[in-house]
């Protein structure tokens, strides 16, 4: 079989969301893999596995290519925000914040998360269909720019806020009605969407936001979905945005930011092509700018929020190979001590990634493997007919561009504990996430004083 590495598969320093691997990687004289000047393999031995490898200079590259972008193609105000979901920790808000960035949060935990990294709350907007009196509250009094994503959001919000006092920085959502070519559960844009006002909805709601004191109604936002290849359907939403917004400002709201989402995929293996983030950030700012001057409308601030492109690259998961299960004629299995408790993408979305031995990133396929994890769930995946060089137990793989969706959505399935996470940048890693133990998972527990007495 012929060498494969993602190493070798060509590297985008503009634009990382077109990698396999963090902007960083390097083979070493013994033929290793080094990312962030860091040696993989020694990182699983000095910190245990399953181990997150974040990659700073790749992150901070995405960052700028958003910003650079944006002053480049864009002849007004803009502001990229980091789409928290994807990955969140005080040591992603503070790159974020240092970036001059700012971020998006869907609960109260997200929201202090970004605060206490450094990100002021007049760059944070609160998501999420169901807020809970609480999360309003604790974004209100932050100062947090509020998106109303439903009737309930006003209802609560209107009891909440005391008359006379300052009223709450709004944004309002609605599903443009376009749909895009992605998975059907991270689609948000069409019209069967538990996100969002629909369109006919939009003049109602505009009128009764006008005569509301508490209220101060900044901005629009629209999103279509995510690990989006295609450029046209965020042409096509220029143009529908553009006419919320000049009916908005019709009906009296000083309405001066404009939130296009996110959504640009990213390369998780060799086939995928998705553009760069200049080439979205060019066609959405074009496509806005045309669709205000047709209507007469002064520019607005064009807002974004990227998530996965931001952080996926930087992202490395490293496991350690255990059991090997050979099938004659059918398939061989090589376990690692993770799985679907630290990356459920796999078994959620039937999610695709790339992996080498990082110790061997440019030895020769011999054989072709399935990498499963070690939960109690025959479905517990992580790639399928992998091809790799004969591998040992003990030997080291490293899963890539894991730094979206994996940590934030990781679980103590089974009672695993969270790996821990490791912050790489010019030959120095950081921890920025302890381990979890096995004694931690019972914190939260309670024995009540019958069951011990019971016992």
């Amino acid at each position: 079989m012929a060498k494969y590495s993602p190493y070798e598969s060509g590297q985008d320093p503009l634009s990382p969301n077109r990698n396999l691997s963090p902007i960083t990687s390097e083979i070493d004289g013994h033929g290793r893999m080094l990312v962030g000047g860091c040696l993989l393999s020694e990182l699983a031995d000095r910190y245990g596995t399953p181990l997150y490898v974040l990659d700073e200079a790749t992150l901070r590259a995405a960052c700028c290519a958003y910003r650079n972008a944006l002053d480049k193609y864009y002849g007004g105000e803009s502001l990229a925000l980091y789409a928290s979901k994807a990955n969140s920790s005080l040591v992603l808000s503070s790159i974020i914040a240092s970036e001059g960035m700012g971020l998006d949060a869907v609960s109260e935990g997200e929201l202090l998360t970004a605060l206490k990294g450094g990100v002021p709350g007049s760059k944070i907007v609160l998501h999420g269909n169901n807020k809970s009196d609480q999360e309003l509250c604790f974004a209100y009094q932050n100062g947090v720019t509020i998106v109303i994503d439903n009737q309930h959001d006003i209802d609560r919000l209107s009891e909440m806020i005391p008359q006379g006092k300052r009223p709450a920085n709004l944004m309002l959502r609605f599903t443009p009605g376009i749909e895009c070519h992605t998975h059907e559960y991270i689609r948000t844009g069409h019209l069967d969407s538990k996100f969002g006002f629909d369109l006919d909805q939009l003049e109602k709601v505009l009128l009764q936001l006008r005569s509301s004191s508490w209220a101060k109604l900044n901005g629009l936002h629209a999103h279509i979905g995510s690990q989006i290849f295609e450029l046209e359907p965020h042409r096509d939403l220029a143009a529908v945005m553009a006419d919320a917004l000049k009916l908005a400002r019709e009906l009296g709201h000083p309405v001066e930011d404009l939130n296009v989402g996110g959504g640009l995929g990213v390369k998780y293996v060799e086939s995928d092509d998705p553009p760069s983030i200049e080439e979205w950030v060019k066609g959405i700012a074009e496509a806005v700018t045309e669709a205000c001057e047709v209507r007469k409308l002064v520019l607005p601030r064009l807002i974004c929020e990227p998530g996965r492109s931001l952080v996926a690259t930087s992202g490395i998961t490293l496991y350690r190979v255990g059991s090997q299960k050979k099938i004659p004629g059918i398939r061989k299995y090589l376990s690692i001590d993770g799985g679907m408790s630290d990356n459920p993408r796999p078994i959620t979305y039937e999610s695709k990634y790339t992996a080498c031995l990082v110790d061997r990133p440019l030895s020769s396929a011999e054989e072709i493997v399935t990498i499963a994890g070690k939960h109690c769930e025959s479905g517990d995946v992580l790639l399928k007919d992998l091809p790799l060089p004969y591998c040992r137990s003990g030997e080291v793989i490293g899963v890539f561009g894991t730094g979206a969706y994996n940590s934030s959505m990781s679980s103590n399935y089974n009672r695993i504990p969270r790996p821990a996470a490791v912050v790489v940048n010019c030959g120095q890693a950081d921890l920025v996430q302890r381990r979890e133990r096995p004694e931690d998972l019972l914190r939260f527990d309670v024995l009540p004083d019958r069951f011990v007495e019971l016992g």
